[in-house]
């Protein structure tokens, strides 16, 4: 049995001015993708100039935050955030939906491919390989909060958390960290070695995402206010990937039988 570290939320305090560890991992995986999405771009015949990677960030975060928190709103507390509708914008006391953060995502992505005049899926692509990052290190801001543990567990490596009672239970967060983080970076940047059918990125994301997401609910405690939503195991985490996993599927299977069509002339 291990004992969760007790770090102050609290990153750095100067005044009146607080940082919490929890939005500060956002701005390192922000600042990360931005980083690598440059390089991406530096890469001949990439289609990118590097200038425009500021523009689409910016987008994107407006997604992540603004979707991200609706989502959490609306999928997993609306009653009680109906009843303090200023709580809506306490974002540093955590309480982030990925779900809806990939709703927002998507509208950004969309928007600034209008504005860009490129295909949604040509920015999807462009984008997905960058994403684990920042849902790594948003899962070590949830461990450093010692928020979304998992369930009560007799493994030698369960961890007492603070927040979570005197039982030792899965570190869920780092389950997701490794799996949505490192796993899954690791599986696209190497599928983005070689030129690939447009959505197939895309969809592959999705595919792993979803798997990795539905596995860990598995041992995650779901919200209190929610529970289990059927057969004492079924949780929100999981019907809200379950459709992700099956559009993905579908999406690299309708990518790859248009990229094998013969040409029309």
């Amino acid at each position: 049995m291990l004992i969760a570290p007790n770090i102050d939320p609290v990153a750095i305090s100067l005044g009146p001015l607080k940082v919490h560890w929890y939005g500060l991992m956002y701005l390192v995986g922000f600042v990360g993708g931005w980083w690598l999405a440059v390089r991406q771009a530096k890469r001949p015949g990439s289609g990118w100039k590097p200038e425009e990677i500021s523009d689409l960030l910016f987008n994107i975060i407006l997604g992540v935050i603004l979707g991200g928190r609706l989502g959490y709103v609306l999928f997993y507390n609306l009653p009680h955030y109906l009843d303090h509708p200023l709580e809506i914008f306490y974002l540093w006391t955590g309480g982030m939906s990925f779900h809806g953060g990939l709703i927002g995502v998507i509208l950004a992505m969309w928007y600034f491919g209008r504005k860009t005049q490129r295909a949604f899926f040509t920015v999807a692509d462009f984008i997905a390989p960058v994403v684990p990052l920042g849902l790594g290190t948003g899962r070590l801001g949830n461990f450093i909060n010692q928020e979304l543990w998992g369930s009560v567990t007799t493994v030698s490596w369960g961890m007492v958390f603070k927040t979570g009672g005197p039982l030792p239970r899965h570190p869920s967060q780092l389950y997701e960290f490794m799996l949505e983080g490192v796993v899954l970076f690791a599986i696209l940047w190497l599928y983005a070695r070689k030129p690939r059918p447009t959505a197939a990125m895309s969809g592959l994301f999705l595919v792993c995402y979803g798997v990795f997401r539905l596995l860990v609910e598995f041992v995650r405690e779901p919200d209190a206010q929610l529970g289990y939503l059927a057969f004492g195991w079924v949780t929100m985490g999981q019907v809200l990937s379950l459709p992700m996993i099956l559009f993905g599927g579908w999406l690299l299977w309708w990518a790859y039988r248009r990229s094998s069509r013969p040409a029309s002339h």
